[in-house]
């Protein structure tokens, strides 16, 4: 969705909502994004202020079991026509006087995204022997011995 910002520059006191849903590329997102807000210009200073609302599909990275999992997050930004030091974060540069408002959304999301998806938090993953989900029940497989500790088993079975 594009947004011409041109009337909220010149403008005070001006407020446009939005509700809509725009679909991504990305494998990751099984259903459309659903973004509500709105733009303002309130004593000279325009903003934006939107929820973002998605269900992510992934595999869990500790049991590779897949997920869905429905996120919401809040995406906020004051917008600015141009600025006077480049090396400033804390403005999004609106050039041309129109706003990408996906492509910005998606920025946010990815940045809000974890490193990593998981079944549940207390996820205990696979064995690394056998492969066995560990969330089921042990698995029971005889662990290999470290070879650097192997003397030392040796030594205990001569005591019994």
């Amino acid at each position: 969705m594009q947004i011409e910002l041109r009337r909220f520059f010149e403008n005070d006191d001006i407020k446009q909502d939005f509700d809509y849903e725009f679909t991504c590329d990305d494998k990751l997102f099984s259903e459309p994004v659903h973004v509500k807000g709105f733009v303002k210009n309130s004593t000279g200073i325009v903003s934006l202020t939107a929820e973002a609302d998605f269900t992510i599909s992934a595999q869990c990275a500790k049991c590779a079991k897949n997920i869905c999992k429905n996120m919401s997050i809040p995406v906020s930004h004051l917008l600015v026509s141009k600025l006077n030091d480049e090396d400033n974060d804390d403005f999004i540069l609106v050039e041309n006087m129109l706003l990408d408002l996906d492509g910005l959304v998606m920025e946010d999301i990815y940045l809000s995204l974890p490193l990593r998806f998981l079944c549940k938090e207390d996820c205990k993953g696979l064995c690394p022997y056998c492969g066995k989900d560990l969330n089921d029940g042990e698995c029971g497989c005889k662990k290999p011995v470290d070879p650097r500790l192997a003397a030392l088993s040796q030594l205990l079975s001569e005591d019994e």
